[in-house]
């Protein structure tokens, strides 16, 4: 008999064992979500290892695909004596492709079992803009840089004609000389800004992100000093190369081109009234050359992958300067994960 109002032991035993039952559940639900997540977690970085592999791959194969192209270029340059200009091969852009259908034209290859890739690309030319280290003019061993007053004058002329402040230039033009100064003198600390290497690296000198973003289709930095090529060349960097041609005849020149590409400076000479002939010189000028810019372009699912190549040619060999890599999700508003734009 069990006191009035005292829960039966029998119910009690009942209670715990239910208790027990639910932390038991409880406790397995949790080391079974845990062993879940770290198997998802597991599969996610291989997939992403991968992926990233296969990035790389088809990235570096675009990269030696465009190297031949700018070889095979050099090549015919070389048998015909043709210039460098924007109705070659190498000018044409390749729009966004789908991988898949070059692969199915293979018999020993399965398009169907080979991951959604798109792969897009361009080449530009680097010398038909103004190159930012031809303001140091060389110098002989042992002397200081010093200032290339033609240059000098190009660079304020665009500045104009894009309606950048000119004091912002005059003032990162004394910070390179100074960084130069200072690079070949010693290694001991100073306040001046490292030599930039490329042209996003010119924010260094004071040059702002707006000015940069401004300048990116008309200027350029390069490891070694260059001449325009007048065939690529934007209207305003031949207004800004050519003292005294206003941007009117400079338009003038690039719809010449587009009809009749310049074979020689004497080609560009020809176009230009007898005053202004003398403004094309040999040692800034060319039709010819030797720095181009390769931009590659991957989309697999919602990963976007971009990388930018600066490649240097001489003669048939065509050799790779430095690559940036960067990757981002291409996720649009209201798009279901997972699911791949077509």
């Amino acid at each position: 008999m069990t006191p009035s109002g005292a829960t039966p032991p029998r119910w009690r035993q009942q209670g715990a064992a239910l208790l027990l039952a639910m932390l038991t559940v409880t406790l397995v639900a949790t080391l079974a979500a845990a062993a879940a997540w770290q198997q998802w977690r597991s599969i996610e970085i291989e997939m992403a290892e991968r992926q990233r592999s296969q990035a790389s791959w088809i990235l570096t194969g675009a990269l030696d695909w465009s190297r031949l192209i700018l070889r095979e270029d050099a090549r015919g340059n070389r048998n015909s004596g043709n210039a460098d200009h924007l109705a070659e091969p190498w000018a044409m852009p390749l729009e966004e492709s789908r991988l898949s259908t070059f692969l199915a034209a293979d018999r020993n290859n399965n398009a169907d079992d080979v991951m959604e890739a798109f792969l897009s690309g361009r080449i530009m030319d680097l010398q038909g803009r103004l190159n930012f280290r031809n303001l140091l003019a060389a110098a002989g061993s042992g002397k200081a840089p010093t200032l290339s007053p033609s240059d000098m004058a190009a660079f304020r002329r665009l500045y104009a004609s894009l309606n950048l402040p000119v004091e912002e230039l005059e003032a990162a033009v004394q910070l390179l000389l100074a960084s130069m100064r200072q690079a070949e003198e010693d290694a001991k600390p100073s306040p001046s800004p490292l030599m930039p290497q490329r042209f996003e690296q010119l924010s260094w000198l004071g040059i702002s992100p707006e000015s940069l973003r401004v300048l990116t289709p008309h200027v350029t930095l390069l490891p070694a000093n260059t001449r325009v090529n007048l065939n690529t060349a934007s209207a305003e960097v031949l207004a800004a190369t050519l003292e005294g041609v206003e941007t009117g005849l400079a338009r003038q020149l690039v719809a010449q081109r587009e009809a009749t590409p310049f074979t020689s400076l004497d080609d560009v000479r020809r176009y230009l009234p007898e005053s202004l002939q003398e403004a094309v010189n040999s040692e800034r000028h060319d039709v010819r050359s030797q720095y181009f810019e390769i931009h590659g372009r991957l989309r697999l699912g919602d990963t976007v992958i971009e990388e930018k190549s600066v490649v240097v040619r001489s003669g048939l060999q065509v050799s790779v300067r430095w690559r940036q890599r960067s990757s981002r999700l291409d996720r649009p508003p209201g798009r279901i994960s997972g699911q791949a734009r077509q």
